[in-house]
């Protein structure tokens, strides 16, 4: 626990929101609104050394080798899900950030390649879904896999990700200051707060951007068994109050989802709900993840 927190305290100042500077988005809106669309791939056999969480979502939980049943519901994302996702993102015009593991750019291009094709703004995810940062890592193999992802994604998207979205939200406790040492800018997987912060490490300063733990649809759908409805529900109610809390102190909500859920014909719809009520709202502005953590760093440097 104590060294836990004394990582903790490099990373960043601990401030209740109604004390800070103002955060100014543009047109002056009052809620900074994003979509992060996790592609993902679920090794059937994940590499020697993998830490894996022991509740990652999935067909009836891991099974022995070879586990079609787990591997090939997540597969769906990318054979069929991903493609239903992004094109709901097309009909209502709505900007987003494709946070891709190295296995996907890989095994899957075409999904690199539609993703440019429509301006995403693409993240690194680590390897697979299957292997986990953790603090079972040295710091060499850490470091290792962390470069080795980007580089995977450079090589074939033609442009090193600036921003990073750990497989399963995954840390250990010197993660922030490798993203900083490769020179990523942004990172989503600390969910406590709704404004960005600067998380100032030995080795470079990052933005946090916190992801709504509580909207994503995996968390809400999967593991707490909400109905597609009541996450509509749940998410257009949180851009409202988000929206008037705004008037006094500037938020962000960055909305997770994964192609593999969200993106069956029986859930589709909900998600196409929440972006059309999105557009019918005033004072959004609608970006990527790095234009947002551009403009936060903006306002936070200065």
């Amino acid at each position: 626990m104590t060294d836990w927190l004394q990582h903790d305290r490099l990373f960043h100042e601990t401030s209740g929101i109604p004390h800070r500077k103002p955060l100014i988005w543009p047109n002056d809106a009052r809620l900074a609104l994003s979509l992060v669309i996790s592609v993902e791939y679920y090794e059937m056999r994940p590499s020697p050394g993998s830490f894996i969480p022991p509740n990652i979502p999935g067909g009836f939980g891991r099974a022995p080798y070879p586990d079609f049943r787990a591997f090939t519901q997540r597969d769906y994302g990318n054979r069929v899900g991903v493609f239903r996702v992004l094109e709901a993102l097309d009909r209502f015009a709505v900007p987003a950030t494709a946070a891709i593991d190295a296995n996907v750019a890989v095994r899957y291009p075409y999904i690199v390649e539609q993703c440019l094709r429509r301006k995403l703004d693409i993240a690194g995810h680590g390897h697979s879904v299957t292997n986990v940062i953790s603090s079972h890592m040295s710091e060499a193999q850490e470091r290792a896999y962390i470069a080795s992802a980007l580089d995977t994604l450079e090589r074939v998207s033609g442009s090193r990700p600036i921003g990073w979205h750990g497989p399963e939200n995954g840390q250990s406790a010197r993660t922030p200051a490798l993203l900083a040492e490769q020179g990523v800018g942004y990172v989503l997987d600390w969910p406590n707060d709704e404004q960005p912060f600067l998380m100032r490490t030995p080795r470079g300063t990052l933005t946090s951007l916190a992801m709504a733990l509580e909207l994503d649809d995996v968390v809400s759908m999967w593991h707490r068994r909400i109905s597609g409805e009541r996450w509509r529900q749940a998410v257009i109610d949180a851009v409202d109050q988000l929206i008037a809390d705004g008037g006094s102190a500037r938020r962000h909500l960055i909305l997770n989802l994964h192609p593999w859920l969200v993106g069956h014909p029986h859930r589709i719809g909900y998600l196409e709900e929440v972006l059309e009520a999105i557009r019918q709202r005033d004072g959004i502005w609608l970006a990527t993840v790095s234009d947002m953590a551009a403009k936060a760093r903006a306002c936070l440097d200065g």
